[in-house]
Order: C-alpha cells, then sequence, then structure tokens
C-alpha cells in the first residue's frame, strides 16, 4: 500500500499537488514544475523524499507524501519535516493516510529521529482531527512565519 516514490511518480505526485492546492483554496500559488520536482526527489543532492500511497486493488497512486529533514538544536537530532500528505477524495476513509503518517512515523523511529512536524491550516478541521486521533499535539505556543516574495528579495539584498 505504501512505498517510495520512483522517477516515474513524478508526474502523478504533481498533480495531486495541483489538487491539494485546489482543495486548500490555492491552486493559482502553484508555480512549480515537474522538472523542479524530479529534481528535488531524484536530482544529484536529492533534499526532498517522497512516499507513495498505492489502491490495494488496482495499484495506482492514490496520495503521496513529501518530506524532508530537518533538525533539533535541543534534541541533537534530525526530524522529519512533513511539507505535503494528500489522499485524493474517492479514496480518502480507506487508510491510505494513516499509512502514510506511520511510515514516516516508522522511518524517523527507525533512524532515530525525534519528531515528525507539519502544518495544517486552522479551517481543515477533518485533518486536525485525523492528526489528532492519531495522537499528534498543537505546538499552540508557537507561530510560523515565513519570508517569501519581496520581503525575502530585500531580506536577501541587504
Amino acid at each position: 500500500m505504501i512505498r517510495t516514490a520512483l522517477p516515474s511518480d513524478v508526474p502523478v505526485i504533481h498533480a495531486m499537488i495541483r489538487e491539494l492546492a485546489d482543495y486548500e483554496k490555492a491552486v493559482h500559488e502553484v508555480v512549480s514544475t515537474e522538472r523542479q520536482l524530479h529534481d528535488a526527489l531524484f536530482g544529484d543532492s536529492p533534499a526532498l523524499y517522497g512516499l507513495i500511497a498505492e489502491d490495494d486493488t488496482t495499484g495506482e497512486p492514490v496520495g503521496f507524501a513529501l518530506w524532508f529533514l530537518n533538525y533539533s538544536t535541543w534534541r541533537g537530532t534530525h526530524g522529519i519535516y512533513l511539507e505535503d500528505l494528500y489522499v485524493r477524495p474517492t479514496s480518502r476513509g480507506g487508510g491510505h493516510g494513516k499509512a502514510l503518517l506511520l511510515e514516516l512515523a516508522r522511518i524517523a523511529v527507525e533512524r532515530g529521529y525525534s519528531r515528525v512536524e507539519w502544518s495544517v491550516l486552522d479551517w481543515n478541521r477533518p485533518s486536525i482531527d485525523f492528526y489528532k486521533a492519531l495522537g499528534a499535539v498543537p505546538m499552540d505556543e508557537w507561530t510560523v512565519y515565513r519570508l517569501t516574495g519581496d520581503a525575502l528579495t530585500a531580506a536577501g539584498a541587504r
């Protein structure tokens, strides 16, 4: 049901990224290309990792998780940052999302990483409930900040 992403999966992962962005009402913000995704996952210095959830009957990809390593200076270990987790609507409820998260947890434990973390939109109640049911807790005292666009360009030019 869950396997490591292959180069041949890039087109379907990219299509599902667009589906996820559409669900989050932000498809207009997706400017990435399949080439960029391929290079991030399979280039000379891959910094992104991927898992594919397959339909048990057809073997077709129905979901994915993309992740990369972060580091905890307090714990002295790496962790996994889950950038995206998505299961196509027609396959939801079949355990694919849970299987993807459990595989990430297995990888973290096997490699001695101290955490798996991600962000979720505050209006996405189905996902929040799903994550809490697995034992995940919100980091209520932390606020995510981001430099991007013109602000990033200006800061980088200083």
